[in-house]
């Protein structure tokens, strides 16, 4: 029912119904997670080829554009799946429209899922059935654009949570780094687990990729957590049921503790004592913990009920 009309903007408001349910669950965080997967084993690898190539060449030029392709499309699976339309999603193709996030974001991803198509077809054919390859020659050419585009594709969902409505604690600032930062924790996570072999220098330096990564979002969670200056009551008010003791508070810190806390704890004694199980522990746990923070991240602002 229309309660009234803007006649400079032609704006129509209507009285709204609010909605009590949360909406994104997890389908979302599961959309998320892949995604830093998909993109962070690109720019890890990346920079073990550019670092660490004697030591990790060909096991990096194996596995990473496999492991990325088997992750996007998780990543766009579940996007696909948690649409109320999933057959609309073709008219992002047929008819964009480039002010969308999601549009831009759409198109990126699926060059950039393309992309690491074709390099896990070289990678399997050179690799793995041990055949020469026509295409080897474009790997690098290819792997440099994969580099650039898997930048946007990670950090794109951040303006998408920023512009939600009444959503106080996504803020697409904040959100960018996060989003930055979870993908190096994932893609420095899975290569300490596929990577026993390399070389103490390299797991050495995916080791601190990981505790810097895994400091830095917690820093960033604390202080939205703690200090985050909410305008609306109500969302301060939710903020502040959850801290002290209300619903998704012990999920929270179980997410927090082995996303961020257990693995920085981890890798520390692992530096000192250059033992690569505890590697591989920190990484389990990270990458574990990451669904479990984002989940959480992702269900808190929509206990508020929105119109």
């Amino acid at each position: 029912m229309v309660e009234h009309t803007y006649a400079a903007t032609q704006a129509v408001v209507t009285l709204d119904v609010p909605i009590p349910q949360v909406i994104w669950g997890w389908m979302i965080t599961l959309n998320m997670w892949a995604k830093s997967i998909g993109t962070g084993v690109v720019l890890i690898g990346a920079y073990l080829l550019a670092r660490h190539n004697k030591s990790t060449n060909d096991s990096v030029r194996k596995n990473m554009p496999i492991i990325s392709f088997v992750f996007l499309n998780i990543f766009l699976l579940f996007t696909l799946l948690d649409l109320h339309q999933p057959l609309r999603m073709i008219n992002i193709f047929l008819h964009p429209n480039w002010s969308s996030a999601i549009t831009v974001g759409a198109w990126m991803a699926t060059v950039f899922t393309g992309i690491m198509f074709i390099l896990s077809l070289i990678s399997v054919k050179k690799y793995i059935l041990k055949k020469e390859c026509n295409l080897t020659e474009y790997y690098d050419t290819l792997l440099k654009i994969a580099v650039i585009l898997s930048i946007p594709v990670t950090l794109y969902t951040a303006t998408i949570m920023g512009e939600a409505t009444a959503r106080e604690l996504w803020q697409t600032p904040t959100e960018l780094a996060q989003m930055m930062l979870a993908a190096l924790l994932c893609g420095s996570g899975i290569f300490l687990l596929i990577g026993r072999g390399y070389e103490y220098e390299a797991k050495r330096d995916l080791a601190i990729i990981l505790g810097l990564s895994a400091f830095f979002s917690l820093l960033i969670y604390m202080g939205e957590y703690y200090f985050g200056h909410m305008k609306a009551e109500e969302a301060s008010a939710t903020i502040a049921f959850i801290r002290e003791g209300g619903i998704y508070n012990n999920l929270f810190w179980t997410g927090q503790v082995l996303a961020f806390i257990l693995p920085m704890f981890l890798v520390y004694i692992s530096l000192k004592s250059k033992s690569s199980s505890l590697l591989t522990l920190a990484s389990i746990s990270a990458i574990v913990g990451l669904f479990i923070a984002k989940h959480v991240w992702l269900i808190i602002p929509q206990l508020l009920p929105l119109s």
